[in-house]
């Protein structure tokens, strides 16, 4: 896969059928669902590739102390727009060599939603191995990844023109995972069927539009 082109991310971000990123979904509701048990008052959270702002507004809105990390200023604006001013915005590279010495903040929770699916595999490792140096040490991962065999695969290129990733398996994120250093304590898969009911813990691994891994330093 081809390197991100930073230019296709600020012109997605500003264009207005965007907005929907910003609003509560089906998905979103059972990606909170996933978070919950993680989401404190008082602890801090890194929102890798915070996008829309919506996650750095939900951190916020549960009191916890909020990074909002993205490489594209469309992304940041709105996301400091979302929080209010009340998350700390921060433009960085997610795959630079240096990111744990340019920043010296700790976190005991790193969440990323449509991050790594748009980067090379060797990109990926380096990403995880930033989220391991930026980890506090009881703190935990939470990663969401588009599911290779979600319908949302078939049509997501009319929404999202010009962005290109690779979509995964739920395998192949906990191995991302694990080769980094990281100890999957969970994993699954959400939004099976886009309304109320959703047999997501049957077979949401499988068939789910998002997959996801929850991860720490040392396991359970």
């Amino acid at each position: 896969m081809k390197e991100p082109d930073h230019s296709h991310w600020n012109h997605f971000w500003s264009i207005d059928q965007t907005k929907k990123f910003t609003q509560v979904s089906w998905s979103k509701k059972r990606m909170m669902d996933v978070l919950s048990p993680f989401v404190r008052p008082g602890q801090t959270v890194l929102d890798a590739g915070c996008g829309s702002g919506f996650f750095s507004k939900y951190f916020c809105d549960q009191g916890m102390t909020t990074c909002s990390l993205d490489y594209s200023d469309s992304a940041l604006n709105i996301a400091q727009k979302m929080t209010d001013g009340r998350s700390w915005i921060l433009k960085k590279d997610l795959v630079s060599g240096s990111l744990s010495r340019e920043i010296e903040d700790r976190f005991d929770l790193i969440f990323s939603d449509g991050l790594l699916e748009h980067f090379s595999s060797q990109d990926q490792d380096q990403i995880i191995q930033n989220f391991l140096s930026l980890l506090s040490p009881k703190g935990v991962v939470v990663t969401f990844v588009p599911n290779r065999f979600s319908p949302w695969e078939i049509i997501r290129p009319f929404y999202m023109p010009g962005i290109e990733e690779e979509p995964f398996v739920l395998n192949g994120l906990v191995d991302l995972n694990r080769r980094n250093g990281l100890k999957v304590i969970s994993q699954g898969g959400v939004n099976t069927f886009p309304f109320a009911f959703s047999p997501d813990r049957l077979v949401g691994s499988q068939f789910g539009m998002l997959l996801y891994t929850i991860s720490s330093r040392y396991g359970v």
